[in-house]
């Protein structure tokens, strides 16, 4: 099923949206940008942690999540004109709601990437519609290590 404009969303609906594979050497990378504590730089400083090794930036899982998303929307993008459709305008992020991470990402673990849709709504603007959905992203082990609700403006059919 294509899901590009506000009224293709369903509450309930879920996709995969793809997976991604954390490397030493990205972790450490992103780490140094972007959030440089001890624990996500340095094994010896991860070991000492409440983490037990080395740990990835909850900042760099969200960002994975983000990415794979994108990515799913693009190819909903790319079918849609290849059936010769117009896709809809794209739309943005409105916010992001409980945002968790429930366990930690170690280089080698591989997180899956999904969403369910949680609710609709009517915005003030009449071409666009409010969808959040909840974002997951599941270990190789099958456990939880960060969900959050992403808050996302949808335009809507013309």
């Amino acid at each position: 099923m294509t899901v590009l404009f506000y009224e293709d969303f369903e509450i309930g609906q879920k996709a995969a949206l793809g997976s991604h594979k954390f490397v030493r050497d990205a972790t450490v990378g992103f780490a140094r940008k972007f959030d440089p504590q001890p624990f996500h730089l340095d094994e010896a400083a991860g070991a000492a942690s409440i983490f037990s090794s080395l740990a990835a930036s909850g900042w760099h899982t969200a960002s994975a999540a983000m990415r794979a998303l994108v990515d799913y929307r693009e190819t909903l993008r790319t079918e849609a004109l290849a059936r010769g459709e117009t896709p809809p305008p794209r739309g943005l992020e409105a916010g992001v709601r409980q945002l968790r991470w429930s366990a930690p990402v170690r280089p080698g673990d591989e997180l899956a990437f999904s969403f369910e849709v949680v609710s609709k709504a009517e915005t003030v603007e009449p071409q666009w519609g409010l969808v959040a959905c909840r974002v997951t992203g599941i270990n190789q082990d099958g456990r939880e290590a960060c969900s959050y609700i992403l808050l996302s403006l949808v335009a809507r059919r013309p």
